[in-house]
């Protein structure tokens, strides 16, 4: 059988899945889109590029009717461009690219976080201590039965992303009532969330792991190590990510780690984005989406090794070697902004001096004077409100500028938009 000669399938060419149609068209390759609903999620509508494809098709609930249009055209791949395409892209391709397909029966496993920590548990691969219902009484009693009262937990959709919906419980007061108020909940997605994961809260250093396979064999695209913060009641907000050197001695474990998982749940082909929580008794699955770093990180991964897992999905396509590891050429971090509080801002311009430091690469502040401003919760909140990428050949001098950094946004003022009391 001849190697199929059509376009690649993008399913929601969103977030950094909108990078693919440009590296795919300085390669001769035809982009096609597969839209998983009539609009893009909120969070990823500020990139799509729909000039950027001819005759989008949209799945509006008849399987076998997008499969005979793609199978028409002789595609050569089908892949999810970012998370909200992952369930029919993993539904499409082993119908339409048997070839360049994960696993199908292990579907599920590579969106519903559930299922994928059960799949993962079956490979005897440590996992986080969970369950995932819509019963608060099973929750209960699961608590009990696994030594959990009391303990710190973590309650989130099973099928969101970008820290959408997470809530940290410290010590277990008052879990029930968030799992209460959360069950039910329409996710960014626009997806109800009628079950709710809830796990023991794990401490660690948390690591992504970004990988491509062919074959089932997974390659090492780049390593970068996440700074989380609490922001008052908002757990887990995205501080930096910073990209590691390949000699980083935590790699070779994460590495071994991350690729029984992508087994686990079956990754034969395509972008993987694994992140990991490195415990002091080993390291442990927070989530995996099978699909490209989101956020544009490619583009940034560029910059830092001279390669991207967009990269490395073109030139498996046109049949180039895929290279194994990466080598990091600069010092990089992604600094996300953080707002301590909802309310009007002023003082924006102090962010224009980001512009001026000397590691600065790249950076977007979406504040305007006088504007609105919501309190940093989850990572779709950081870049609404905007991040900078610093890279430099110096580690110090990103190090440094991340500090200058911080120090502006403390420059910024925030008034409540609460109506002062009377009297």
């Amino acid at each position: 059988m001849s190697e199929p000669s059509g376009p690649a399938v993008i399913v929601d060419p969103y977030s950094s899945g909108a990078l693919f149609a440009s590296a795919l068209a300085e390669r001769g390759i035809d982009v096609v889109a597969v839209l998983s609903a009539e609009r893009p999620p909120e969070a990823y509508a500020s990139s799509y590029q729909p000039r950027d494809y001819r005759d989008p098709i949209v799945y509006r609930g008849d399987l076998s009717e997008v499969v005979d249009r793609l199978r028409a055209l002789d595609p050569r791949c089908v892949l999810a461009g970012c998370e909200s395409g992952v369930e029919l892209a993993e539904r499409l391709a082993p119908l339409v690219t048997p070839a360049r397909a994960n696993v199908a029966g292990l579907a599920d496993a590579r969106r519903d976080k559930w299922a994928m920590a059960s799949a993962v548990a079956a490979a005897g691969i440590p996992t986080i201590p969970q369950i995932c219902t819509d019963d608060v009484d099973e929750v209960r009693a699961w608590l009990v039965d696994t030594g959990l009262v009391g303990a710190d937990l973590v309650v989130k959709p099973p099928k969101s992303a970008s820290t959408d919906g997470v809530v940290k419980v410290a010590g277990g007061v008052g879990w029930a009532d968030v799992f209460t108020a959360n069950l039910g909940r329409v996710n960014q997605f626009g997806e109800v969330d009628d079950r709710l994961l809830v796990q023991q809260y794990v401490t660690g250093t948390e690591y992504v792991i970004d990988t491509f396979s062919q074959d089932g064999v997974h390659a090492l695209v780049d390593v970068c190590r996440y700074q989380k913060v609490d922001n008052g009641p908002y757990m887990a907000v995205y501080d930096t990510m910073r990209w590691l050197p390949e000699t980083d001695p935590e790699i070779p474990g994460l590495l071994d780690y991350a690729r029984r998982v992508l087994d686990a749940v079956g990754v034969r082909y395509g972008a993987a984005h694994v992140e990991i929580m490195l415990t002091e008794s080993g390291p442990l699955l927070i989530e995996l989406g099978a699909r490209p770093h989101g956020g544009g990180q490619p583009r940034f991964n560029r910059i830092a090794t001279g390669d991207s897992q967009i990269d490395r999905t073109v030139r498996s396509l046109v049949g180039e070697p895929v290279s194994e590891t990466y080598r990091l050429a600069r010092h990089q971090t992604c600094v996300f902004h953080i707002a301590p509080a909802s309310g009007t801002v002023h003082g924006v311009s102090a962010l224009d001096k980001v512009r001026d430091l000397p590691s600065h690469h790249f950076s977007v502040q979406n504040l305007t004077e006088g504007g609105p401003v919501q309190a940093t919760r989850n990572l779709v909140d950081s870049l609404e409100f905007g991040f900078a990428i610093l890279s430099h050949p110096d580690a110090e001098q990103v190090a440094a500028d991340y500090q200058v950094i911080r120090g502006l946004e403390r420059e910024l003022v925030i008034t409540s938009d609460q109506p002062a009391p009377i009297g």
